[in-house]
């Protein structure tokens, strides 16, 4: 039920996203190589596998054994302060978390070569949320960027940030180098069509790049970073940080998908959005829980009068909220679907209901099932949707900022990722204005003189790919279609590995036997295979200590200054705890540190220490691995992508040769995308996952606090991606944290 979870499509699927970062793109200004998408509740399984019948209890003893020191430490962190004692006691179960090896950071997105007629930097510009998806105030060229002018527009927009030039100097900049200005945008990013038009009820990323074109939120990230007013001109907050109070501008206007002005704007679209985001329950309200005062109870249902919930309509343009405690991140969040505005007249005459249980399939119900089933108050009213081909943007109208509109035609080009080359031929025929290139594209680039002039290296963002080990395996085969991706292993087999897999020095072995490098490679190439590479969970340099604090590493007092990156302070912890990985490198960046572009986990010979450890614990509890008797480990890969296929035979190798044949790893063909996704991406539940070692998805912040992805950890469905390493610790969380009583503002490192 968590936002931020995203889909590996690392190849085929090479967007464009020039200035879009965050929760899913890259740090602003470069096409990438993923392609994203949320696994929320609405994924989709035809059926589900059965719980067995001591799931909850074994789910509650692993969690406890394998991430007992990880919770321990991070609800420590609830009990600081201030701001940065925060980030440090989070940053100690960061450490915790990486030792565990359950989660094994893969990549950012970003870090390949890519082509494009995207001005940098021309997109809203954030680190987390919604709003890197908004493209309307894109600058887009005829011809494609050369690959030197993209670099001095980089340089000059790290000189202007914060100044609102930018825009103003890219094209003026792009017409004196001689290219021509378009108002159309052709963006290849969907492979897989939206499963819903409903902002409000869902967290999948499918849907959400999409429908964000379709409405404003009260503030909005321009192409620098710089938080802007959208439907709200101002606001102010309360002296004790409680209470926010924001003033609507009057003349926006909610139409239909012809055009027609169906409403004005006004504070209750906020409220009904609210509201109705909190009744449907799609994977997105864990963000305003112990925030929005009454929240948590009201989705919970011990509150059924929506009015004591903390947000109001004082008059038609002045909008409250009301939150549990201070939240200096709050308006960070602002831009992000779950507080996305929605008319309630609208919604009632498509057959929606405030209050009740939400029912998306009730015979009278209409709103979202299509582009014209929704109100529109954005930049963008959907022209044309076919299925698995384009989806046409056209600009609104009757939009109140309409005369800002760069890109007045945005058409989404659809992409099944069958063909290898396909975005690089469409990007540079112009069926699409920018690409990503994995290594055949490059191929083709040089081969056709096109690479040297106009390819560039994309940057990185804040999103992490990881792969996830099972720990407690229960379903061999697909659970929404059992005869797909189909486990050759027999009962015993099954067995030992689940023993296996819950001893943390096999896990360990498993982490640190992965060349990391070579299976990266398979996809951007080897000279690009640490450019996206990523060691922790958590970025190193997400957040940075606002003073000096002191904390105690294993016994030791140890004192960080204003400044000391969260990377940091995780190394210092797993370099205290005697764990060999490196996930924190000062020298990095130019010496300003980074968790990225090295590899930190890969060591055949601390692979074999740990599986030689992991070999005498196991046979201590009767179980046996030696030549004659390896741990079978299933890996479920996507056999019709070249790519996918090369990286899951790199895995295999490595893995295999590091543990010197003790693992023995199985590849699993899924006959498409959608048959991989299903092993378990698109399942719900712990117990529905098909695989022993997954690679297929990752995390994108949700602000700027370590917490958003920390969170994810957390026991009991709380944390959405504990579903991924198998189990569902169930039981009540009581902590500060979870509570809203923190007497601790929720902070964003600015």
């Amino acid at each position: 039920m968590k936002k931020k979870v995203v889909s590996l499509m690392l190849v085929l699927a090479m967007t464009v996203s020039m200035t879009a970062c965050g929760n899913k793109n890259n740090a602003a200004d470069d096409a990438n190589a993923v392609e994203d998408t949320e696994a929320g509740t609405e994924s989709g399984s035809s059926e589900e596998a059965v719980a067995p019948a001591n799931y909850e209890e074994v789910s509650a003893e692993l969690y406890d054994k394998e991430l007992g020191d990880f919770w321990a430490a991070y609800q420590k962190a609830d009990e600081a302060q201030t701001v940065s004692e925060k980030f440090a006691l989070q940053a100690v179960a960061e450490a915790k978390l990486m030792e565990a090896a359950v989660v094994l950071p893969l990549q950012s997105k970003g870090g390949n070569y890519s082509i494009s007629r995207v001005a940098p930097y021309t997109f809203d510009y954030t680190l987390w949320g919604n709003d890197m998806d908004r493209f309307h105030n894109a600058v887009v060229t005829t011809e494609l960027i050369k690959a030197s002018d993209v670099s001095t527009m980089r340089a000059k927009w790290a000189e202007l940030k914060g100044t609102g030039e930018y825009e103003a100097w890219a094209k003026s900049y792009l017409e004196e180098q001689g290219y021509t200005l378009k108002d159309t945008y052709n963006y290849q990013l969907y492979t897989q069509d939206p499963t819903t038009w409903d902002i409000l009820a869902t967290s999948q990323s499918v849907d959400a790049e999409a429908i964000v074109n379709t409405y404003d939120g009260l503030m909005e990230y321009d192409g620098e970073g710089t938080l802007q007013p959208a439907l709200a001109e101002s606001y102010e907050v309360s002296d004790d940080g409680l209470t926010y109070t924001f003033h609507l501008r009057k003349g926006a206007t909610w139409v239909d998908s012809q055009g027609r002005k169906v409403a004005d704007v006004t504070a209750d679209d906020f409220v009904a959005g609210m509201q109705h985001m909190m009744d449907a329950q799609g994977g997105l309200e864990y963000l305003v829980e112990g925030i929005i005062t009454n929240a948590s109870q009201y989705i919970s249902g011990e509150v059924t009068d929506f009015s004591q919930v903390g947000v109001k309509a004082v008059d038609d343009y002045t909008l409250e909220y009301d939150l549990e405690a201070p939240c200096t991140y709050f308006t960070t969040m602002l831009g992000y679907n779950v507080f996305a505005p929605m008319n309630r007249s609208f919604y009632e005459s498509m057959g929606g209901k405030f209050g009740v249980e939400y029912d998306p399939d009730a015979a009278d119900y209409t709103y979202g099932k299509d582009s014209d089933s929704i109100a529109y108050c954005g930049p963008y009213v959907v022209k044309n949707f076919t299925s698995k081909n384009t989806i046409v943007f056209q600009a609104n109208e009757s939009y109140w900022n309409a005369d800002h509109i760069n890109i007045h035609t945005l058409t989404w080009v659809y992409n099944d990722q069958s063909d290898a080359t396909k975005a690089y031929n469409d990007a540079i025929s112009g069926t699409v204005d920018g690409t990503g290139l994995n290594t055949a594209s490059v191929a083709a680039a040089k081969a056709d003189g096109n690479f040297d002039d106009y390819a560039y290296v994309a940057l990185t963002d804040a999103t992490t790919y990881s792969g996830f080990f099972n720990i407690n395996r229960n379903q061999f085969a697909n659970a929404n279609d059992t005869t797909k991706a189909v486990s050759s292993q027999t009962e015993e087999d099954a067995a030992r590995t689940k023993q296996a897999m819950q001893n943390v020095h096999f896990r360990r072995a498993l982490a640190m036997g992965l060349d990391r490098g070579t299976y990266l490679a398979q996809q951007v190439g080897d000279d690009l295979k640490y450019a996206s590479m990523r060691n922790s969970y958590t970025p190193g340099n997400f957040v940075a200590l606002e003073e000096e604090v002191t904390v105690d590493i294993n016994g030791t007092a140890t004192t960080y200054p204003a400044g000391t990156y969260y990377g940091q302070i995780v190394q210092d912890q797993i370099d205290a705890d005697g764990v060999k990985i490196t996930v924190w490198d000062p020298t990095a960046n130019e010496g300003a540190g980074s968790s990225d572009g090295y590899d930190g986990w890969y060591n055949a010979d601390n692979s074999w220490e740990e599986m030689s450890q992991a070999v005498e614990e196991l046979a201590a509890d009767g179980l046996t691995i030696d030549a004659d008797n390896p741990i079978q480990m299933d890996v479920v890969y996507a056999s019709s992508n070249e790519v996918f296929t090369n990286r899951a035979n790199s895995l295999k190798q490595s893995i295999e040769a590091s543990t010197q044949g003790l693992v023995q790893v199985n590849l699993i063909a899924a006959a498409d995308n959608t048959d991989w996704y299903y092993s378990g991406y698109y399942m719900n539940y712990g117990y529905e996952m098909n695989y022993d070692f997954c690679d297929l998805s990752g995390w994108g912040p949700d602000y700027g606090d370590p917490s958003t992805y920390l969170d994810t950890f957390q026991p009991e469905y709380a944390g959405y991606m504990i579903k991924s390493v198998f189990i569902n610790r169930i039981y009540e969380i009581t902590t500060l944290h979870r509570s809203g009583e923190s007497p601790l503002p929720c902070t964003i490192d600015e």
